[in-house]
Formats: structure tokens, C-alpha cells, sequence
């Protein structure tokens, strides 16, 4: 007989509704022995959460999220708010020794990412982080195939994280002020390339250099003209009376590392690079071959076998849509395309996995593993500020 696990969401918005769909359709798909129940979802009222519920099927909601997090019923915590608020609920769930699942970056700081870290740690409460592009059968299938071996030494990375949405015309709003976001560009989008490298090829980042970090749209436009932060940096045009904001966080930032093994890496985060909607991508290349990922074609994996005879060596383009594939035969049929939602609902499969005493079906990222991502993060940012290699055994 399955056994459930009552899940209760803080925050809304567009992860609250990745998430959402993720935890109602991971039973019918995986069929855990752990099942998930969506008892409670947190929402200040303007939102009214009572809406969100009732659309995603949660059994209640609330406008109190201490009490939530408190309530005896609920034991599982998944946090899905703005970077600035990831640290309040995570740690009062591990106060209370409830496993607790959060959105990156798991902090806006990296000294609260620490204590995150430390705390769940010192609590022996699991903690995951939603680095979902793991999940993408392509992905996973790379992880596998640098460990059988099949690319030999890795000795090169590239990896890049494209969007274009962000404009001149995109109003002002949490993403764009430090105290709310930490960064911009570099901790939305960069931390996932830094985390998928970093799983795929099983190697750590050792040093940073050549960071380079700037924003193009220096102010954005206030919507409605309302100020109520008095700590918001702000003009005013006198003739059109539109009030704009200063842009606090990075629109581009691009650096270079070494990897613990020798090898080198380039990453580069960009939200106006037109043309690009959602193209997260890395290249690997090692002495037996090489491969490539980009999420805008995330079915496909690319692989070049470099031990082939010369005359017949070339890119090979691999649909992972067969059951042989991980996930895939828990979706559909073979050759039928699967989407962005389905990596949240195969990490929720393999976080239930997880605290059910199985092995999920490839590593999920803990606080520390997030924590150390940051880290790389910070260590970029400090390069491009000092202009300087960067050690980091220097960044706690």
C-alpha cells in the first residue's frame, strides 16, 4: 500500500504553477510509493491564494506562512517565492525537521546561502534545490555517458545561458533590485550552467577569471507610479511624470574557470541576446569525444565518438525519447516529444524517491551543492569587480 507525504507550497507565480503541476502529476505518471498531497499553498492576499488553490487543486491555502510551515499536518516544504524570501521558510522547515525543497539561487546572498546550507546540515533535515534541466532526459543521458567513460578526459567546457526578454521595455520589478534578487543574469542563469557542468562532467571549479558584468538598461519605468520602497533609487520626469527605477542587478555577465582536473570553461549569462527565448546549452569536450546540449532542441543530444575511424567521424544526433532513455518511459510512447514541465515532475518523482529510502534516478542538488554553486557565482562577480584570478578556497 502507498504511503503520502502532505506538501505545502510557499509562493505563487510562474514556479508556484511549475511546481504545482509537478507535484499533481507526478502519481500518474511514476506511480511512488510515496504519493504526494497538495495540502497547502502560501500567498500574501493580494494574490489570493484562495484562487491559486482552488485552480491547482490544493486542499487549502494561506496568507500565513510561519503558520503553515508550523501546522503538524504539513512535511514537506517547497519554497517557490522571490530569492529574497528563500531563507525565512527554509529555515524555520528545518527548525521544525521538515525536509524543504527551494527554487534557486536557494539565497539572495551568499552568506545566507551558508547558513541554509549549515543549518540543514547540522539538522540532518534533506534539502533539495529545483535545478530541473537536470532532469532533461539528454542531460541525464550526458551524465551517464561521461561516466561510462565514452568522451575520456574532459579537458574543455563551454557552456552559455541566452534570453532575450528583458529589454528596454520591461517595467521595473523585484528582479531588478540587489536587495531582492542578488543578481540578475548571473544568479538566475548562470547558476543553472554552472550547476549542469558541474553535474554532468563530475568535476568542481577550482579558480575564476576574466569576469566581465554589466547592465545596458541602467533605469526601468516604475509600473502605476508607485514608490512605496523608500529605499528604491528613483527619478521622475518632470513633463511625462513616469517614474523609473534604478537597475541594481546585471543584464550580461560572462567569465572564464578551471576545473579541479585542469580543465578549462567559459560561461556566459545574457538576458538580451535577441533571438534567444530560453537557450540554456553546454559543450563538453574530452580525448574520446565530445557533446552538446542546448534546451531550445532539449530532445536531442549531440555526441561526436572521436574513436571511430577518421573517414566516418561526426556529430551524432541522439533523440532521447525511447524508454531506454531516463524518464522517458514513464511519459510516452517512444518518439514522442516531451516539454519543459516534465523536468520538475521527474525531479518531484525522484525527490520522493529520495526521502521514501530509494536512489533517485540521477543525484538531486542539496542546499550545499547550491551553496556551492553560489559560491562560483560570488567568485565571478569579485573577478570582474578586481579585475583578478579569483581562488575559491578564498570565497566562504
Amino acid at each position: 500500500m502507498s504511503k503520502s507525504i502532505n506538501v505545502a507550497m510557499i509562493g505563487q507565480g510562474f514556479m508556484g504553477r511549475s511546481h504545482s503541476n509537478a507535484w499533481g502529476q507526478v502519481k500518474r505518471f511514476f506511480r511512488p510509493e510515496l504519493v504526494p498531497v497538495l495540502h497547502t499553498v502560501f500567498g500574501q492576499e493580494f494574490e489570493h491564494p484562495e484562487k491559486f488553490a482552488e485552480v491547482w487543486d490544493w486542499k487549502h491555502s494561506s496568507t500565513n506562512w510561519e503558520e503553515t510551515i508550523k501546522n503538524p499536518e504539513v512535511q514537506l516544504v517547497d519554497i517557490v517565492t522571490p530569492n529574497f524570501m528563500h531563507a525565512p521558510p527554509a529555515k524555520a522547515a528545518i527548525a521544525a525537521g521538515k525536509p524543504v525543497a527551494c527554487e534557486k539561487p536557494i539565497s539572495a546572498t551568499l552568506a545566507e546561502a551558508r547558513e541554509m546550507s549549515e543549518a540543514a546540515e547540522a539538522a540532518g533535515v534533506d534539502s533539495f534545490v529545483w535545478f530541473c534541466y537536470r532532469r532533461a532526459p539528454a542531460v541525464a543521458l550526458a551524465y551517464k555517458l561521461v561516466r561510462e567513460g565514452m568522451i575520456g578526459d574532459i579537458r574543455h567546457i563551454r557552456a552559455t545561458y541566452l534570453q532575450e526578454w528583458a529589454d528596454d521595455s520591461v517595467p521595473f520589478a523585484w528582479r531588478f533590485k540587489k536587495a531582492l534578487a542578488g543578481s540578475g543574469a548571473h544568479g538566475d542563469l548562470n547558476a543553472h550552467i554552472v550547476d549542469l557542468t558541474r553535474f554532468v562532467s563530475g568535476l568542481d571549479i577550482t579558480e575564476i577569471c576574466g569576469a566581465i558584468s554589466e547592465t545596458f538598461v541602467k533605469e526601468r519605468v516604475v509600473p502605476g507610479n508607485n514608490m512605496t520602497d523608500e529605499e528604491l533609487r528613483y527619478s521622475k520626469d518632470a513633463r511625462t511624470g513616469t517614474v523609473k527605477a534604478e537597475v541594481e542587478v546585471d543584464d550580461a555577465t560572462l567569465f572564464l574557470a578551471r576545473f579541479d582536473n585542469g580543465a578549462v570553461a567559459s560561461f556566459e549569462a545574457a538576458r538580451q541576446a535577441t533571438g534567444n527565448y530560453n537557450a540554456n546549452s553546454f559543450e563538453i569536450n574530452g580525448t574520446k569525444g565530445s557533446l552538446k546540449f542546448n534546451f531550445e532542441d532539449m530532445n536531442h543530444l549531440y555526441f561526436f565518438d572521436a574513436t571511430r575511424p577518421r573517414y566516418i567521424q561526426g556529430w551524432t544526433q541522439i533523440l532521447c525519447t525511447n524508454n531506454v532513455h531516463p524518464y522517458v518511459g514513464n511519459y510516452w510512447p517512444d518518439g514522442h516529444l516531451i516539454g519543459y514541465e516534465h523536468g520538475f515532475t521527474s525531479m518531484a518523482y525522484d525527490i520522493l524517491l529520495k526521502l521514501n529510502g530509494e536512489e533517485p534516478t540521477v543525484p538531486l542538488p542539496s542546499f550545499t551543492d547550491a551553496y556551492n554553486t553560489q559560491r562560483i557565482l560570488e567568485a565571478a562577480l569579485v573577478s570582474a569587480g578586481e579585475k583578478r584570478w579569483v581562488n575559491l578556497a578564498d570565497i566562504r
